[in-house]
């Protein structure tokens, strides 16, 4: 028997299951208030950021965002509000709650995810701004039909790529590879995603990026390359404040673009 994974796949069709609904249920249930996510949101899978903003107390709990799953942290960064849900690791949960912030208000969205170098990309820690994102996973499939990679949408490249070329520490763009299944880089697969062009491996840009395509949605991925998949002694440094500053700056540069 086939897979189902690509079985009964039409990529036109609407969903039954929409989040805007699943969001109504929430609201009602919580007693939440009616209100708008920030037009500027971040995915935050190592939850760095969002600590770091509720310790610091620049940011505070939206309680507009009525995810079951999640919290939204809001905060105020060089004049722009920007919305930060931490923790949503892997393909399906980041998409899950991507699909449900645009239907909450959010205009555009950024994810800045730990990523593991396997290219020559020299000392860590330094950002990726993903370009494209090696398909490894499996959310991605129910949004585009099969292909190697999933593609950032170029205008949206070129539209923050300028603002971007002064964040320290630096940022270079390239290929990804996304995987479903950390513990399974063997020495095969990483030779193999190398090959294809990916200098690093991360869990959430593929499915983000087809989710993007799929829907017509501003979405930009970037890696911050923290490790070595913990083959060397001292992995995962990521900076002050567990890469929240470093985050920050990258942050302030997208708010730079009007």
């Amino acid at each position: 028997m086939p897979s189902p994974l690509l079985n009964a796949k039409d990529y036109a069709a609407p969903s039954l299951f929409e989040p805007g609904n699943l969001l109504r249920e929430a609201r009602r249930q919580k007693g939440l208030p009616a209100g708008d996510v920030p037009a500027i949101c971040v995915l935050d899978p190592d939850g760095d950021l969002a600590v770091y903003l509720l310790a610091s107390g620049l940011g505070v709990l939206a309680p507009e965002w009525a995810c079951y799953h999640t919290e939204l942290v809001a905060f105020e960064h060089m004049g722009q509000r920007f919305g930060v849900v931490a923790r949503a690791v892997g393909a399906s949960f980041a998409v899950l709650v991507a699909e449900q912030l645009f239907a909450s208000g959010c205009q555009t969205l950024i994810s800045i995810t730990s990523s593991g170098q396997i290219g020559d990309g020299g000392p860590t820690p330094y950002f990726i701004l993903i370009e494209k994102a090696l398909r490894d996973e499996g959310t991605s499939l129910h949004y585009l039909p099969p292909s190697a990679f999933a593609h950032a949408d170029p205008a949206l490249l070129a539209r923050y790529r300028p603002a971007l070329a002064a964040v320290k520490p630096r940022i270079v763009g390239g290929a990804v590879w996304t995987t479903d299944a950390p513990y399974r880089e063997t020495e095969a697969a990483i030779a193999a995603a190398r090959d294809a062009g990916a200098i690093a491996v991360e869990m959430e840009a593929a499915a983000l990026y087809a989710f993007a395509q799929a829907h017509g949605r501003p979405v930009l991925c970037f890696a911050h390359v923290t490790n070595k998949m913990a083959r060397v002694e001292g992995d995962f440094e990521k900076g002050d404040a567990g890469g929240a500053h470093a985050a920050l700056g990258l942050l302030a540069a997208i708010a730079s673009v009007r």
